[in-house]
Parts: structure tokens; sequence; C-alpha cells
């Protein structure tokens, strides 16, 4: 065998033993009398010696050795006389008695190590080397252990998991679907899935009751940090339940993550409004880390012939606690901030709450200190403190003051990695209306039930109407989201006229559901987790990127295997395909 130990196993009570190991060299230090390599594998690294007592074999085999050949090191574990309390195996060394070179290795593009040298798309281009380093590789064990831990959960909730298919049927609703022709139907084209919606839906009118899945989904979209055109979820569907039922069971779920893989207790999950998420915090997935809460000030401070204010829908403010002291650079820089086009506030308004309890603000000349004095106390301001205001249209003021409170957050230190907030967001509007196309969309999908106290305003105000849905959210971050479905077919079929189905588009399109539904299907609901977006909160990274294997970049690209890439033509003809570039004949 190639080896009797890992490289992470040995200890001082095994001093004296021959072992085999075998890995990766990670650094080879020759000090003349003594050289010592660094032998690494996924599980640690142990320090190999070979000295003037070293058989010439050996120590001429070691001076060829180079970074991230792999090798078997056979030898004879010995206590260090130099320990490593950094390393778990410090105590111990091994001397070697023999080298076998299995692979030789060239240099590497960049260290293989923490702090590599390496920037993004090297190590994305080479990403089987990044891979090895400790840093990436507990990403990805982390990764597996919460997969590990969420299928235990849910299968001692009798859930059952089930793989439900990636070829599918394209449907226009949502993001961009990524597409695959069909070579054995001319012309005609699967879609990857963008979720299991429809499928776990069907799982649900067969019976199952309770659903899982871990699963791959693709959308073609623009990406981000916290983005990926392929990326996973966990994937849920439960029957003869309500809202409440559902949020208890996947808070259940979020607090066993946290105590299994972190060891952290996290108290129950508050419920919030999404209009109280907007007026309060300027977003629908609010940080309740800090307060910094978002105040309406409009009847406040209108009517003292300030063009700006009077002239505005909304004037809200955030109350930015010990800022007083920001100088007039730091407040034209925070200007500049909120005018960038990713905000689009027209100006930014400053109030400074003076140690001596007088004020001084950019709109001195039209409001007196009673003024200021009582835009303080709405805010609750105190002396030290720091007032900022932005003015315009209501929705987008609000979430300007969001971002802007957020951008706060982050300067002020308030966004503490290692606390955590969870709360269900509930409430959400069922439609949002497009002014472009004039018709409405489904702010979530459209099996999305209204809440049943709403129903009959889908005649009279559609956009009134509330969504029976959910979303979990964590310091600012969406987690994941669902609802209760719609599981009749006559109010399927309204919502599918609201949305602006003609009816020969919702049978085209979602016959097969409908006509499901005229088989007995049960009350049901549903929810997804974005399993990288929760990976990546516990592993304390900004990026989904670092928790998957093979991620692409922002481009949607794999820049390790060069794809998306070309096919051939031979391919193309057997797909009855004709690939035309816009520009070129």
């Amino acid at each position: 065998m190639y080896r009797t130990h890992t490289c992470g196993e040995l200890r001082i009570n095994d001093v004296g033993k021959n072992v085999k190991l075998a890995g990766w060299i990670q650094r080879v230090r020759d000090l003349g009398a003594m050289t010592f390599v660094d032998l690494r594998d996924r599980y640690g690294i142990t320090q190999l010696v070979v000295d003037e007592k070293s058989a010439e074999s050996i120590r001429e085999k070691t001076a060829k050795l180079g970074r991230e050949f792999v090798i078997q090191a056979i030898g004879n574990v010995r206590e260090r006389s130099s320990k490593n309390k950094n390393l778990p195996t410090g105590d111990v060394e091994v001397f070697l008695n023999e080298i076998v070179v299995l692979s030789v290795s060239k240099v590497p593009p960049f260290t293989i190590q923490d702090d590599t040298d390496g920037g993004d798309e090297l190590r994305m281009k080479y990403r089987y080397l990044d891979l090895r380093r400790e840093t990436v590789r507990k990403n990805l064990e982390l990764r597996a252990e919460m997969a590990h831990a969420t299928r235990v959960y849910l299968n001692q909730q009798n859930f059952i998991e089930t793989e439900t298919p990636v070829l599918i049927k394209s449907t226009p609703e949502g993001a961009r679907d990524f597409v695959v022709p069909s070579r054995m139907n001319e012309g005609e084209f699967y879609a990857l899935p963008q979720s299991p919606q429809t499928f776990k839906q069907l799982l649900m009118v067969a019976g199952f009751d309770r659903y899982y899945q871990i699963v791959k989904c693709f959308r073609d979209e623009d990406l981000r940090a916290d983005r990926q055109p392929e990326f996973t979820q966990i994937d849920c569907e439960m029957s003869f339940v309500d809202q409440e039922d559902v949020l208890k069971t996947f808070e259940g779920l979020t607090r066993y993550l946290f105590k299994e893989v972190k060891n952290i207790e996290i108290e129950e999950f508050p419920w919030m409004p999404y209009s109280e998420a907007m007026e309060k915090y300027g977003s629908d997935k609010p940080d309740t880390r800090f307060e910094m809460l978002i105040h309406n000030l409009t009847e406040k401070v209108k009517g003292n012939n300030f063009a700006v204010f009077d002239s505005s829908e909304f004037i809200g403010a955030i109350n930015t606690t010990g800022c007083a002291e920001y100088s007039r650079k730091q407040l034209d820089e925070l200007t500049d901030w909120v005018k960038r086009p990713q905000i689009g506030a027209k100006g930014l308004v400053y109030v400074k709450y003076n140690d001596d309890g007088s004020f001084k603000s950019s709109v001195d000349k039209f409001y007196s200190q009673d003024d200021l004095k009582v835009w303080a106390e709405i805010v609750g301001a105190k002396p030290g403190d720091l007032i900022l205001l932005l003015s315009g249209d209501k929705n987008h003021i609000l979430t300007a003051l969001g971002e802007l409170r957020l951008e706060m957050g982050n300067r002020l230190g308030l966004r503490d990695k290692n606390i955590f907030k969870p709360l269900w967001v509930v409430d959400f509007p069922l439609l949002e209306w497009d002014d472009e196309t004039k018709r409405f969309y489904a702010m979530h999908h459209p099996f999305t039930s209204p809440k049943k106290e709403d129903i009959l305003l889908l005649d009279s105000d559609p956009g009134k109407v509330r969504a029976n849905a959910y979303d979990l959210v964590i310091n600012g971050v969406e987690i994941g989201g669902g609802s209760v479905r719609i599981f009749n077919k006559e109010l399927q079929s309204k919502m599918f006229d609201l949305l602006g189905f003609t009816k020969e588009e919702a049978e085209n399109q979602f016959g097969f559901l409908m006509s499901a539904f005229e088989f007995g299907a049960p009350p049901h609901a549903g929810i997804a987790f974005g399993f990288d977006r929760l990976v990546s909160m516990f592993a304390g990274l900004n990026s989904i990127r670092d928790v998957i294997a093979f991620p692409k970049n922002n481009a949607g690209r794999d820049v390790m295997i060069d794809s998306p890439s070309t096919i051939s033509n031979e391919q193309l003809d057997e797909l009855n395909l004709k690939v035309v570039i816009k520009g070129k004949k």
C-alpha cells in the first residue's frame, strides 16, 4: 500500500513507528547538514527529515525534489527537537529511509499556501491547484458537512429525497433559460431548470407529502458575487401545511445547521412584513444586526422654501451614531457615493448634532436650530451624531437610504460576520406592475397563492394583493424563499390571466400542471434555500465562488476548461442548427 498513515495523523505517541506517507511536497528546506521536507495531503502536513546519517541515495533523491512533486515517504517517526505548535503533527517528524517519486511537477504558477500570490483569474485557470490550498479545501469540507447535516435533519422530518429532471421545458417567465437542442426532435429544445418548481408540486399531487432535493439549478442572468449560472438549492415541498408549518420546519433546519456546524444557538426568528422592511430598512432583505432605521421626515421638513424638499414626494433620514466629527471632505465623499448610478440620489443633506447641543447643517439657511432639534428627536439623535437625509421619489429614496444605511454600517464596523440575525420577511406583494410592458409580473412565481383575505382584490385591485410568501433573511442576505402554492385550477387560471397569459399560452406551458390539479391536489407549500449562499455565510465569505469546487468567473466562463466554446460543424449539422453571429456573414 502507498501509505499507513495520512500526513495529518501522526502524534507523539507514534514515536518509534515505521510508517509510509504519500502526498505533495509543500516545500524543501536545505540547511546543508540537514534537509527538511514538508509533505502535504488533504489531512495535514508532516515534516520529513534527511541528515548526514541518511543513506547517500536518499540525500541524492531529496536534492532533486521540487514543490508539488508527489512522493511516497518511508521512515521512522521520532520526536522533533524544535516543535511547531501551529501544526497538529508539530511534535514529530519522519526520518526518511526511502523516497519514491510517484509524479514530478512543473513549478506551480502560484504558491500553494493560504497567502497565495495568485490572482483570481490565475487561480480559476488552475483551479485544481487552488483546491490544494487549505483555505479552499476547508470551504469544500464545510459544504460537505452542511449537505450531510441538511439530509440528516430532513430525513428525520420524514422528507423523501427525490431527483427531478434536468432536461425540462422552457418557460418565458422569470430569468432566462439555458436551452439545449434536441437531436432527435428537430427544431425543438429542452431547457435546464431554473428550479424544480412544477415537478415538486406534481410530487405533492402524487402523494409524496414531503420532498427535498439538494439540486443544481441554472439561470442565464448577469453575474455578481452571490450569483453563478449554475447554483445549488436545498429544494423542499410539503403537503397539508400552511405558512406557519413551513416556517417552523425550516427555521428548525437553519437552527440545526448553526448548532451542528458552528455550535451556535440561534433564538427564534422574528417575522417582519415586507412593508415594514421597506419603510424601516429600505430593503426586502434587512440587515438587523444594527439599528440605524429609516425615518420619514416628509411632513416635518416641507414648507420652509427649500425647493429640493418642497418638490419631493418623500424625505427620509438615518441617524449615524458618533459621526458628527465627519469632515467636509468625508461628507463630500459620502455625497459623491450616493450620487453614483448604482444609488442614483441627486444629493445629500446632513445635520451635525454637536456635543454642545447645537446643530450645524447643509440647510442652515432654511431651517432654524429649533427645526433641526425636532428632526433630531424624530430620528433619536444625540449629541455627537450625524443625520443624513435623501429626498425624491419614495420607492427610490427608501432603497437609496437602505444602501446608505448598509454603507455606514460597514464604515462603522456594525456588520460583524460572527453575529447572525435571521428573520422571516412575509406578506410580499403578489404582483408587480411594469410600466414598460403595461402588465403585471409575479413577484415570486405564477404558482404563489394570494393571502385568503386578499383574494377578492384580484378582480378589483390586483396591485394590493399580498402573497402567501416568505423569505428567510440572515444579515441582509436572502438565504431562501418560498410560498404557499395555488392548488385550485380556477384560481391558477385567474393568476395566469392577470399575468397576461392567453388560454393557449397557459395550456401550452403549464397544461400538465393544470391537468394534475383535476385529480385531487392537496394544499401544499414549499421553500428553497440558496445552498451556496448559506455555505459562504457559514464560512464568513462574501462570494459564493469560494465554496464551489469549479465556479465560473464574472463573465460566466470556466477559464480552466475554456467553456463555453464553439462546437464543430458536424455537431451543428446533427442538431440541425446554424450559428449566425450578429454583424458577421
